[in-house]
């Protein structure tokens, strides 16, 4: 019989050993037990207030549970798969050790908000990690960026080398990217933090429940409006993962760079042999496993994204058990980009730009081409005719083995009367770069001012 299980009333045949296996998700779920353990304190303390429970009964449930989150928090609580999932197995629990009272737990209340409310509680406090997680990175860029002011290295499009820049110009451009990850973290956190508890199964309870009070107690910043849209969304799980796998591309362009700059054929960086492996028979081998992981992890990432919108995208109002599904594609991809941006913020950190490899490269593949053709235009020369006399110049240069820097200026005014003394000043790396203006003054001096703006606004 299904008398065993709390909603087992109806039913007069017991639940089948497979579709016990099949449809429970304790396995997993019990992570949010702490949050589960939460909301229904909130929730009884409301009943309280509101006369639904009386003092002593709301004080025995509530002592009962913080009992129940002692066991869990000290490994001896027995989580049983036959209960389900989290919910039943703490409400079992606390009727085992405060008796029928404890029954009085689930008054005005469904498992449908009650997941809700635990996921939103979990996902919270997730994001608020990730944020954390986010900043040590990108103060590991701006730190690199600050103890390598001078390192030039060459700027590539296409994977070729386009023109010189410096290397800390470079480190930030990966802080702003990490700085929009937290930014979308920010703002799906609005959406979060919106309690569901009281909508019940879908359509509310004639209890005199206070929405408005539960919420506060747990810290959120109000009450879903529409009990039926409350208990079946799932847009912030979603939107939550799609942050998460954004974090990993940025994670993962990162890593394809440490990857080919720690080449021999590159050369650009040393990582730390802490944060790189062997092979087991080439013993000179060291391997950035760390950087290579974490774009197979991003895939993964990927694929949590879609299996919750593949989840979704079908369902009609309003709760359905497919939204059980939401939860491990939620986990793997919250703990994957965890552990994903502790690591890398250590390697980051911890990596040395090769500095005169970078500075021999810059200076390579005519990377001085666009500054003498700006050179042109600035003399009066349409962009198109200066882009197409400096075509010409690299042309000259291939054909007799020879470089823009090495050129004479008898050599230059062959292809243009405009040349002066003054384009052989642009023939060096830091003529290049100081030749650009981005926001006003030196190459140095406008990464010195983005890390200075950086630091203020974050407190680094």
């Amino acid at each position: 019989m299904s008398k065993e299980k709390l909603w087992g009333g109806r039913f007069k045949e017991s639940t089948n050993e497979l579709v016990e296996a099949f449809t429970e998700s304790v396995s997993y779920d019990k992570r949010l037990a702490p949050f589960d353990i939460a909301g229904s304190v909130a929730h009884v303390k409301m009943l309280e207030k509101q006369g639904i429970l009386k003092k002593e009964e709301a004080e025995k449930i509530i002592s009962g549970l913080n009992e129940i989150l002692k066991e869990i928090e000290g490994g001896k609580f027995e989580w049983k798969r036959e209960l389900e999932d989290v919910h039943m197995n703490i409400e079992k629990r606390l009727t085992e050790k405060v008796g029928p009272v404890g029954g009085k737990l689930h008054t005005g209340r469904s498992r449908n908000d009650q997941v809700a409310t635990d996921v939103r509680l979990y996902v919270r406090k997730e994001i608020e990690e990730i944020l954390e997680l986010l900043k040590n990175l990108r103060r590991a860029f701006v730190k690199q960026a600050e103890e390598n002011l001078d390192v030039v290295m060459p700027g590539y499009t296409h994977l070729q080398i386009a023109q010189p820049v410096l290397y800390s110009h470079h480190m930030l451009a990966y802080y702003w990217m990490f700085k929009r990850d937290e930014e979308r973290f920010k703002d799906t956190l609005k959406r979060v933090n919106v309690s569901p508890l009281g909508s019940a199964a879908l359509a509310g309870t004639s209890y005199p429940l206070d929405r408005e009070f539960t919420a506060k107690l747990l810290g959120f910043s109000g009450v879903t409006r529409n009990s039926m849209d409350a208990v079946s969304d799932r847009d912030f799980v979603a939107e939550t993962i799609f942050n998460c796998a954004m974090v990993m591309m940025h994670l993962s362009r990162l890593s394809e760079e440490l990857v080919l700059w720690s080449t021999e054929e590159f050369g650009f960086i040393e990582l730390p042999d802490a944060f790189c492996t062997g092979s087991s028979i080439m013993p000179q081998k060291k391997n950035p496993d760390v950087s290579e992981l974490t774009r197979g992890k991003t895939g993964r990432v990927y694929g949590d994204l879609v299996a919750i919108l593949t989840v979704l995208k079908g369902l009609p109002l309003t709760y359905n058990r497919d939204l059980q599904e939401d939860k491990e594609p939620l986990f793997d991809a919250i703990d994957t980009v965890k552990l994903s941006l502790k690591v890398n913020a250590l390697i980051v950190e911890g990596m040395k730009p090769k500095k005169e490899r970078m500075r021999e490269q810059a200076r390579k593949g005519f990377s001085l081409a666009t500054d003498v053709a700006d050179y042109l235009a600035k003399k009066g020369v349409p962009f198109r005719e200066a882009h197409r006399i400096v075509g010409e110049l690299v042309s000259y240069c291939l054909d007799r083995g020879k470089t823009l820097e090495n050129l004479s200026l008898e050599e230059f005014k062959k292809f243009s009367d405009r040349f002066d003394e003054d384009v052989l000043s642009l023939m060096s790396v830091e003529g290049s770069i100081n030749s650009r203006n981005i926001t006003g003054g030196t190459a140095r001096e406008q990464v010195e001012r983005e890390i200075k703006e950086i630091k203020e606004e974050e407190g680094f």
